[in-house]
């Protein structure tokens, strides 16, 4: 029996995700990819590693014994060779390797992609490998090994991030300020924006909470005419003068402000940016852990 490793890590993705679905995402394969992997170490194992009976649908894919066996190997098998990586650096002092950094849109655009620049010319044989990804997916893809870093955002006044499967490195409070339409003209101050309408983020999201605040300060209703999630939307729908929003200041880096204008606003907060790792005791490898310390640089 030879066991092929790589259609290992497919299973553990498949475990660590939930089924063939997600970690053809979380992979970067298709569907099918994922499927004839795992059929193929089937048959070099001589044995059923997922429960079919449970696949299809919204369900969550089982893994027979078998395959929770195999699952725990390919963990292990992880561990060995980022245990040898980190004892070839030591030893050559050359850290190398691909990272793959995951985050939403300003963090993307505003850390990792100048740290990515920066490492590439002080550290070029790091290969910083970005997604960008929702929350979710991230996470499922951080506890599967197709991420090795993944940035999330909180409210700032929850604390740090508690993510099952993963640890927490801040990175930064990015204070919140309030944009309004330039078409508008002058705005003296905050209540001269209460009876305009307004645009807020989905449900559960961090601007939709500041938002709230300043509701909740002002004890008045707001007209939420609009709603998005990401904020470069967002300013888009402000420049076009057809409401004001709460957005983070690091929204705002390298934008041009002739469309819009600005309202500090201390009550509102902040939203809490930090890089989550798996908690294993050989993470974050080296190269990682060069990147962290480029992204934390950039701030």
């Amino acid at each position: 029996m030879q066991i092929d490793p790589r259609r290992l890590a497919v299973l553990r993705a498949v475990a660590d995700s939930g089924g063939v679905l997600a970690a053809a995402s979380i992979l970067h394969l298709t569907p099918s990819a994922v499927s004839q992997h795992i059929a193929r170490l089937e048959a070099e194992t001589g044995v059923t590693l997922l429960d079919r009976s449970r696949l299809g649908g919204r369900r969550t894919v089982g893994l027979t014994a078998a395959g929770r066996l195999l699952a725990g190997h390919a963990r292990r098998l992880t561990e060995v060779l980022a245990d040898a990586e980190r004892d070839l650096s030591a030893l050559t002092g050359q850290v190398t390797g691909p990272v793959a950094v995951g985050a939403f849109v300003t963090a993307l655009d505003n850390l990792v992609a100048p740290a990515a620049a920066s490492l590439a010319t002080t550290h070029p044989r790091i290969e910083v490998r970005i997604r960008q990804i929702e929350p979710e997916p991230g996470q499922s893809a951080l506890r599967s090994g197709a991420l090795d870093l993944l940035i999330v955002e909180s409210d700032a006044a929850d604390g740090p991030a508690e993510v099952s499967g993963a640890r927490a490195v801040h990175l930064l409070d990015d204070p919140y300020r309030i944009a309004a339409p330039a078409s508008w003209g002058p705005v003296a101050d905050l209540q001269a924006l209460l009876d305009r309408p307004w645009l807020s983020g989905p449900p559960g999201s961090v601007a939709r909470r500041a938002l709230d605040r300043v509701a909740a300060q002002h004890r008045t209703p707001l007209r939420r005419v609009h709603e998005c999630l990401d904020f470069s939307a967002t300013l888009a729908v402000v420049a076009s003068g057809l409401a004001a929003a709460v957005v983070p200041a690091l929204a705002l880096a390298r934008r041009d402000e002739g469309a819009f204008q600005l309202l500090d606003a201390p009550m509102l907060g902040a939203r809490r940016l930090d890089l989550l790792h798996r908690p294993d005791r050989h993470e974050p490898s080296p190269a990682a852990r060069l990147v962290i310390q480029a992204i934390r640089a950039v701030r």
